[in-house]
């Protein structure tokens, strides 16, 4: 008699369709396990203690300060004497909200002469938490659906007899 007919992956391959899953149930397995892999984001300019400890009040001017930290976060605005380094370290995993490792604040500021007067670290419980306001604000007309704005314009321009969309001459 005839052996029965087998197909490459069905049963009577001996178990190699069992091996082609297990395979392919790894390949999955190692594509979600490294899909959730944290992702580490450096965002602005992190100052750490080594580059702080060459910063020395009453020696260092501006432009040393410059050359060994950098330029500079942002600039106080009624003091263009006072610097900021803000810098912070996140981890993201996959889609949730990314959360902070390390943050920090330093705070430069210089003396008339541009000579460092004072280096200081800001804390979270010196800043202020800012309340955001959820609350829209109202505007004129009336709401249009996704359907009225995909439709909305069918036969509105290219109008036989030349005129363009409410009445206007052709361009």
């Amino acid at each position: 008699m005839d052996e029965p007919h087998s197909i490459q992956g069905i049963p009577g391959d001996a178990g190699g369709w069992r091996r082609r899953a297990r395979l392919i149930a790894g390949i999955v397995l190692v594509g979600l396990v490294a899909a959730c892999a944290p992702v580490i984001e450096n965002r602005g300019n992190l100052v750490d203690d080594e580059r702080m400890a060459r910063l020395a009040v009453g020696e260092t001017r501006a432009e040393d300060v410059l050359i060994d930290i950098g330029t500079p976060s942002a600039v106080a605005p009624f003091d263009d004497r006072t610097w900021y380094y803000i810098g912070q370290v996140t981890s993201k995993t996959a889609f949730f909200n990314p959360e902070i490792i390390d943050r920090r604040v330093v705070r430069v500021r210089f003396d008339d002469a541009g000579v460092l007067s004072e280096v200081a670290e800001v804390t979270l419980a010196e800043g202020e938490t800012l309340q955001l306001v959820d609350r829209e604000t109202p505007t004129l007309g009336r709401t249009v659906g996704f359907l009225e704005q995909m439709l909305g314009n069918v036969g509105r321009f290219n109008t036989p007899g030349g005129g363009g969309p409410r009445g206007l001459p052709p361009i």
